[in-house]
């Protein structure tokens, strides 16, 4: 069964950590971006990790290699669940990532970027075809360079799973029906996403948003059953 995570994209880490206190009890996973860790740092994945949930670290990391493994065995160190690197970093750069991952004493799950789900095609600077093609072959390098899984839209799931039917799918740029699309292109309701063979779906703005996150989550969550 797919899995909900909570996107706690917020601007203050008091917010994101009140956030995640709101939302202890529903929602198994909530996912730490960019700006709240830079925010909160390992302060903000220690206070999530100390309230029951699993934590989603999501900077993408893509850098030379070396690099790349130090800052994965980084954020094992701070016993995150999963974490993000982009795969058009290469094979090298995520082998070394595998590496580093397998030498740490707690293991997270590691997930190749494939394409942004804020991106349509003709978006991406010197490709100018088919993104979803373009994230299915990305997937297929994620698969033979040993990560557990991909982040790509909803609409490419079901492709990368005939092509790799060993890795995990995450989708974000999900949007229950009515919801605003916001600066995502390529989205999906989550009924949409689950049934297309997504094993992770990230939410943020329409239950972040909402005036009771808690009941938003759950709503959600039943909508995925």
């Amino acid at each position: 069964m797919a899995e909900l995570v909570v996107a706690l994209d917020v601007a203050e880490a008091e917010q994101g950590i009140a956030l995640a206190q709101s939302l202890q009890g529903t929602a198994p996973w909530v996912k730490i971006g960019l700006e709240l860790f830079t925010l909160g740092g390992a302060g903000i994945v220690a206070a999530c990790k100390s309230m029951g949930f699993k934590v989603f670290l999501d900077l993408k990391f893509y850098d030379i290699p070396n690099t790349v493994a130090g800052a994965v065995s980084a954020a094992a160190s701070m016993g995150v669940d999963m974490l993000t690197l982009h795969t058009q970093g290469g094979e090298t750069m995520c082998r070394a990532a595998r590496t580093a991952c397998q030498q740490c004493a707690t293991k997270p799950l590691l997930f190749g970027v494939t394409v942004l789900t804020s991106m349509a095609d003709g978006d991406l600077p010197a490709h100018k075809g088919n993104l979803g093609q373009l994230a299915v072959s990305l997937a297929q390098g994620a698969e033979r360079w040993g990560l557990d899984g991909v982040v790509c839209s909803g609409h490419e799931v079901q492709r990368i799973k005939q092509a790799s039917p060993n890795l995990l799918c995450l989708t974000p740029g999900i949007r229950p029906a009515g919801s605003a699309v916001g600066d995502q292109k390529r989205v999906m309701t989550p009924q949409q996403a689950v049934a297309a063979g997504s094993d992770f779906l990230v939410i943020g703005r329409p239950i972040t948003r909402h005036e009771h996150p808690a009941q938003a989550a759950q709503a959600i969550m039943h909508s995925m059953s």
